[in-house]
């Protein structure tokens, strides 16, 4: 789903009148009677489902949305929601049947036609959405997202509405587990208004899920509240939640202490030794689907070129992951050996050290790769982060002083932090970063196909190296189209051995997902992705 960071955007200032908000028991509509008060940070950009692959946006639009599919918060399983079944006899042709009685929060129904028209749109070059290519095993996507030039088309011709209930999906080929690809909020439902007044909707999102949005000032607060009118088994046991924007997480640990904050779901590194003293019980801290990583600018010759991937083996190999894991982080991350999760499981493709010794600290062997590389660009490089919350710079520092170390020379590696995450997300997108970036997934649904094809896939939705290599994508559609779960993944294992030599992004730990609370606040679990269930809060 989202590339990983838990950051904010907005300028102190601004966050300083939020607190002092919060500290004034709910002064400027915050908080309140049944109010879950959570930190939060701006998302890059508007609640579109299509245009939402990062972490902040993607949790606001779990709150108000329900889809076909919702992942189980304990299992990951993808259980049917608004799906009543999805079938299929060859694994590229399905009918969607829906469940009856779905409604938006306006009172609009959910109909075949809200999934429909939200695809198409979601896939429509000239929409700009930055989850198109979870549409492209659509068939007649090229058609609407040619590669250049216009579309010849605004519309998929593998979708077809049947009747209010019913909608059919044909694939350009083969892929078995499309169905459990569905809960992810790409493929959520919208309604008319979403068509009719885009920049209203825009304001004022409107969704099928337990809340609704009744007030958002970026850089400050957004309200949600609960929507009574929503009949899901999972509707919300609060009244409401009011995710509050911070740039610097240490200040929402602190207000958490000092009783202004409920809930606070990332605990910085500084306060790891004494969150358990803090809190007590009212901390969790548990595995999730997350991965850190590096990932080089392919992009740039001096990184992407020939005989280049020796020099990105080699700065992997200068990276003493678990002195940082132990370090820094207490031992909430584990040194990552391959570019998926442990959360998976050997059954759902996760293999401990499948990367092999290109992930394994080895200063010998790193320093002479970078040499055979061409050694560092210009003699230096610099590792670039956003800056405005997290623990980015302890660990981007800690990273370069094992890279420098292993050079041999103090200053070759720097960090080069970003103010704020949707600048630095920004500069990304545009490709103008040109030295190795931070950079993270938090998976959308529990599948390797997940960790490996929006990533690392030729114009994958989130493939910010734009890596290309036409082995690692044969095996891709090859895994996709295999039926039997066990040959797929397989496949999948095979694309990563590429990933292992070429380098394009250097895994670094598997990340716990982590969360402390308030006295005022009980049942707060996190599900898979290390997102807190808000509706399952209940404030005393």
């Amino acid at each position: 789903m989202r590339g990983f960071g838990r950051v904010a955007c907005a300028a102190c200032a601004v966050m300083a009148v939020a607190a002092a908000a919060v500290g004034c028991g709910g002064g400027a509509g915050i908080g309140g009677p049944g109010i879950v008060r959570a930190s939060w940070g701006d998302p890059q950009n508007p609640l579109e489902p299509a245009n939402t692959n990062e972490v902040q946006g993607g949790k606001v639009l779990d709150m108000i949305f329900r889809g076909l599919k919702k992942y189980d918060p304990r299992t990951g399983a993808a259980d049917n929601w608004i799906a009543d079944s999805i079938t299929t006899s060859d694994q590229q042709n399905f009918t969607v049947k829906l469940k009856p009685g779905w409604k938006f929060s306006d009172g609009e129904p959910v109909t075949a036609h809200s999934f429909v028209d939200a695809w198409n749109y979601g896939a429509l070059v000239t929409d700009r959405q930055l989850n198109a290519p979870f549409f492209s095993y659509i068939d007649g996507y090229d058609q609407a997202h040619p590669a250049s030039g216009a579309p010849t088309a605004t519309t998929m011709s593998g979708l077809q509405v049947k009747d209010d209930l019913t909608f059919t999906v044909r694939l350009s080929q083969k892929f078995s587990t499309w169905p459990d690809t569905l809960g992810y909020s790409a493929f959520y439902p919208l309604p008319r208004t979403f068509f009719t007044d885009h920049s209203g909707w825009l304001k004022k999102p409107v969704g099928d899920g337990p809340y609704e949005i009744t007030s958002y000032t970026r850089g400050a607060v957004m309200s949600l509240r609960k929507w009574d009118g929503y009949h899901g088994s999972d509707a919300a046991r609060n009244k409401g939640v009011d995710l509050v924007v911070y740039t610097d997480n240490n200040t929402a640990y602190t207000d958490l202490q000092a009783g202004n904050l409920d809930l606070v779901d990332e605990i910085p590194a500084t306060q790891l030794k004494n969150v358990t003293k803090d809190l007590g019980g009212r901390y969790v801290n548990e595995p999730a689907g997350i991965i850190q990583t590096i990932t080089f600018p392919m992009y740039d010759a001096k990184w992407g070129g020939p005989n280049t991937d020796k020099l990105r083996r080699g700065i992997s190999m200068a990276i003493d992951r678990a002195a940082i894991t132990a370090k820094i982080f207490r031992n909430t991350r584990t040194p990552a050996t391959d570019w998926t999760s442990p959360v998976l499981g050997a059954k759902g493709g996760y293999k401990e050290n499948l990367c092999g010794d290109a992930c394994t600290y080895n200063p010998a062997m790193a320093k002479s790769l970078i040499q055979q590389g061409g050694g560092l660009p210009g003699g230096h490089m610099s590792i670039g982060y956003n800056a405005d919350i997290g623990d980015n710079k302890e660990w981007v520092d800690a990273v370069c002083n094992s890279i420098n170390n292993v050079l041999g020379n103090g200053t070759a590696c720097v960090g080069a932090p970003v103010g704020t995450f949707a600048d630095f997300r920004s500069r990304i997108t545009a490709k103008t970063e040109t030295d190795p970036f931070r950079s993270g997934w938090q998976m959308d649904y529990p599948l390797i196909q997940d960790f490996l094809q929006p990533l690392y896939y030729t114009g994958g939705s989130s493939n910010d190296a734009h890596f290309s290599n036409p082995d690692f994508d044969k095996l891709v559609d090859r895994a996709n189209s295999e039926s039997d779960p066990v040959l797929a993944v397989a496949e999948f294992q095979r694309a990563e051995q590429i990933l292992a030599q070429q380098m394009p992004a250097i895994p670094l730990w598997y990340q716990n997902g982590s969360v402390g609370y308030s006295s005022n606040i009980s049942h707060v679990m996190l599900n898979q992705f290390s997102v807190p269930l808000y509706n399952e809060i209940t404030v005393s």
